[in-house]
């Protein structure tokens, strides 16, 4: 009897793996899973996997490196920026991630809009302590007429634009790819990021992390917003100067932010952007539905059958591996 495939679940914030289950069931493999939180953890825990199913645990080229025996690593989730894609490529190890249905994302960041725009919290939390009074509330702008800016214009950007058609509001954009195609469609407005930030009372952000994207908002551009400004953040923490925007907020150079990442996850409980009124945060929850989590499980393990057939995983992001080594899962005694 051929040795089982030995696949390790570095980390996952999922109770149940029953999906990735499922799917695998058609193989000869033995899942395990750990919380991994360090290089040195993702080390003692994965030396000898054949496959890594990885969520948030660091993927360094140290770690790389260190596995033995690895031959594929998928992602639970679009972004890779925790994984060395360089030095998985040149140790011959595929990398995928899964593409899934982005309209969580979507609604959450405009959830986050709704409810710092509105003052939904504060008001909430004024009712059940007895307050009944809509002056401290003010001031409440309306959306209809109001200037939205989107900060990547990918599937996600995309799906807030068309949201926001249905809110009457004008819709600017910047990318580092124009969307003519888009901009017809919808009619919104592409222009650089200097201006976007100038014009928009709210600004939403969906780019990935990379030394580009890295602290893109930052003190000088906090402060070429609006003072009525909100900026929402659920792509990847570090898009932001945590510190540069507790500052903006502090000194009301904008009026709120609504956070579903951080630079640092989980946050620290002393940062000082949780005591801040005007600040709505979520432990990065954008994509946490049952339906979407459940299915993303599932394209994971699906990565997976297709290496094991020979064949391309369906979302391989470093295609070059493909000129280093074969796609083959052969189990090394």
């Amino acid at each position: 009897m051929s040795k089982k495939f030995k696949v390790i679940i570095t980390d996952a914030e999922y109770e149940s793996h029953d999906p990735e289950k499922d799917v695998l069931s058609k193989l000869n493999v033995e899942l395990i899973k750990f919380q991994c939180r360090t290089e040195e953890e993702v080390i003692r825990y994965c030396k000898d996997a054949d496959a890594l199913l990885n969520q948030y645990a660091p993927i360094t080229r140290k770690v790389i490196e260190n596995l033995e025996k690895a031959k594929i690593i998928v992602r639970y989730g679009v972004g890779v920026d925790n994984i060395d894609i360089k030095a998985a490529t040149e140790k011959g190890i595929f990398v995928a991630n899964v593409i899934y249905d982005i309209s969580d994302v979507a609604d959450h960041a405009f959830a986050l809009i709704l409810s710092l725009a509105r003052k939904i919290l504060l008001a909430n939390k004024n009712v059940k302590n007895g307050k009944w009074d809509w002056k401290e509330l003010q001031p409440i702008y309306r959306f209809n007429g109001s200037t939205l800016g989107i900060i990547g214009l990918g599937r996600i950007g995309s799906a807030i634009a068309r949201r926001a058609k249905g809110f009457n509001m004008r819709i600017l954009y910047y990318d580092t790819i124009r969307r003519e195609d888009i901009e017809k469609e919808l009619g919104i407005i592409y222009t650089d990021l200097d201006n976007l930030l100038k014009e928009s009372d709210f600004v939403t952000l969906h780019v990935p992390l990379t030394n580009e994207t890295r602290h893109l908002i930052n003190e000088e551009r906090l402060k070429l917003m609006k003072k009525n400004a909100i900026i929402i953040n659920t792509s990847r923490g570090p898009v932001i100067d945590e510190k540069a925007l507790y500052k903006a907020l502090k000194n009301k150079w904008i009026a709120g932010a609504g956070l579903d990442v951080f630079e640092k996850e989980p946050t620290p409980k002393n940062n000082p952007l949780l005591k801040l009124p005007n600040v709505v945060v979520a432990p990065h929850i954008a994509s946490a539905s049952y339906e979407t989590r459940s299915r993303m499980a599932e394209l994971v393990a699906e990565n997976l059958i297709a290496f094991h057939k020979g064949e391309k995983p369906p979302t391989l992001v470093n295609k070059e591996v493909l000129n280093i080594r074969p796609i083959k899962w052969k189990r090394e005694s």
